[in-house]
């Protein structure tokens, strides 16, 4: 699988964000309402990644700067948050998520990031088991979900 920079609004990127939706709708009943802006995924505060195999894109993930707010405990200064981890399904299994996950930390850390941060939920056993095969052990919960009983967050140093 190659790696390729993106925009939030590569063609390649918007079909494959648009899956990730479909399938949060499946599992979830809902898609995931966080706000998203193209510019939050640019260089330094940022980076989209679409992977591909051949001229098919089949993953995606994505890191934005995420700066604490006042009454926010959970996010730090020098957070990055993930977005948008997908990899389509008939290529599941072919490590595909984890080479796109230490790309991510790897921009992140090169960006000056110290901390990876992600939400994800209860319904999603794989991606939970993804990210504490690789580090990431739970944090308390923060962003438009946070409420929501189902909203599961994690953490890992970058440095």
């Amino acid at each position: 699988m190659e790696l390729r920079i993106a925009g939030l609004d590569h063609p390649d990127a918007v079909a494959l964000n648009d899956e990730v939706q479909s399938y949060y709708r499946r599992i979830y009943g809902d898609g995931d309402l966080t706000s998203l802006l193209s510019e939050q995924f640019e260089a330094p505060r940022g980076v989209y990644l679409v992977g591909y195999d051949g001229d098919r894109a089949v993953a995606s993930g994505a890191w934005r700067a995420l700066d604490p707010e006042p009454a926010d405990d959970v996010v730090r200064e020098g957070d990055a948050e993930i977005k948008r981890m997908y990899v389509v399904p008939d290529v599941r299994g072919k490590g595909h998520a984890r080479a796109v996950l230490a790309e991510l930390e790897r921009t992140a850390l090169a960006a000056g990031r110290r901390r990876m941060v992600l939400e994800t939920g209860t319904e999603q056993p794989d991606a939970v088991a993804l990210y504490a095969s690789s580090g990431y052990t739970p944090i308390g919960t923060f962003g438009y979900h946070r409420d929501d009983p189902r909203s599961r967050c994690f953490a890992k140093n970058l440095a």
